[in-house]
């Protein structure tokens, strides 16, 4: 029965999906919702520089988080929270575990995130709550298994709590009075250059499809107040299809920006797009990378998203 319920589930969204995404471009939305402030919780795909003002992206002047993205569509400036703003999403991030995925135990997970939030004075009535994560998880548990200190079976049982996590936050924010809340899960990381240079590209896909699995069935009945966007689909269709989206190169990271420490947590000596900025480039014309690095996007997937996510929230709200 649970299963005939996940593929009910999965499909009904994943139709909704494809008719937006076929839609997008088409035409502005005037969303009826007009948030006074849009609070973001997550890991480094939502960061906008928590630690040290660094994002996980070209650092440049201007707009290079899909957050941001979305924000400006209401017209709202998002900053982060230790600068007394409403974004909380912290680079390496996991949804309810420590140490990060670079193996920092004063990281504060998502669930941490949002206990700050909430007892900061919670949620207003006009609240756009955006909720993301799976990417840490996915790297820290990956992480585990290739060094040999657990299994396949336990990564997979590890990732799918963690989606089962993420979903009982979004659960507890609705519980605690919001009545908008925008979630996401990971996008597929079998698509990442990491996938490919690490020749785990059908591990990183099934990991992160049985992430957002147990993320949707356990919000499936929230539906009053929860809408899902869908970053698997919309990133899979830019890296399958990079010329419909103005992108010319979906499989290079645009950055070369090394770190000899654990950096996003696929090991030392990586591109760490939280040290990028146009100085530190394989080519200065970044707007038609899809990657950053191996892992978060650069600018250009980030507003595509961002984009996207505007789209879907105001069509909903």
């Amino acid at each position: 029965m649970l299963r005939f319920w996940k593929r009910r589930a999965l499909l009904a969204l994943a139709s909704a999906s494809a008719v937006l995404i076929a839609a997008c471009g088409g035409g502005q939305i005037e969303s009826q919702l007009k948030p006074s402030r849009i609070v973001v919780f997550g890991d480094g795909f939502s960061d906008l520089g928590q630690v040290g003002g660094k994002k996980y992206t070209v650092n440049a002047v201007g707009i290079n988080v899909w957050t941001e993205e979305m924000a400006a569509g209401y017209g709202i400036t998002l900053t982060t929270a230790a600068a007394g703003g409403t974004s909380y999403a912290t680079g390496n991030a996991r949804v309810n575990t420590h140490p990060d995925a670079a193996g920092n135990n004063a990281t504060p997970t998502v669930a941490e995130q949002i206990t700050t939030f909430l007892g900061s004075g919670g949620v207003g009535s006009n609240d756009l709550l955006v909720v993301g994560g799976g990417i840490s998880d996915i790297i820290a548990e990956v992480g585990q298994l290739n060094a040999g200190t657990q299994t396949e079976a336990q990564t997979v049982a590890d990732v799918q709590q963690a989606g089962r996590d993420l979903g009982a936050q979004v659960r507890r924010l609705v519980q605690a009075g919001a009545t908008h809340v925008m979630v996401t899960g990971t996008y597929d990381l079998g698509k990442s250059p990491w996938a490919t240079a690490t020749s785990q590209n059908a591990r990183l896909t099934d990991l992160s499809t049985k992430f957002n699995t147990e993320l949707l069935v356990s919000i499936v009945d929230l539906g009053n107040t929860v809408l899902y966007v869908d970053a698997a689909l919309l990133y899979n269709l830019m890296a399958q299809v990079p010329e419909a989206y103005s992108l010319t190169d979906s499989t290079n990271p645009v950055c070369n920006s090394i770190d000899s420490g654990p950096g996003i947590g696929i090991g030392a000596g990586e591109v760490n797009s939280s040290l990028c900025t146009t100085s530190t480039l394989v080519n200065v014309n970044y707007g038609p990378f899809l990657f950053a690095d191996k892992v978060y996007p650069a600018t250009a997937g980030h507003i595509k998203f961002g984009d996207y996510a505007y789209q879907r929230v105001s069509a909903r709200w």
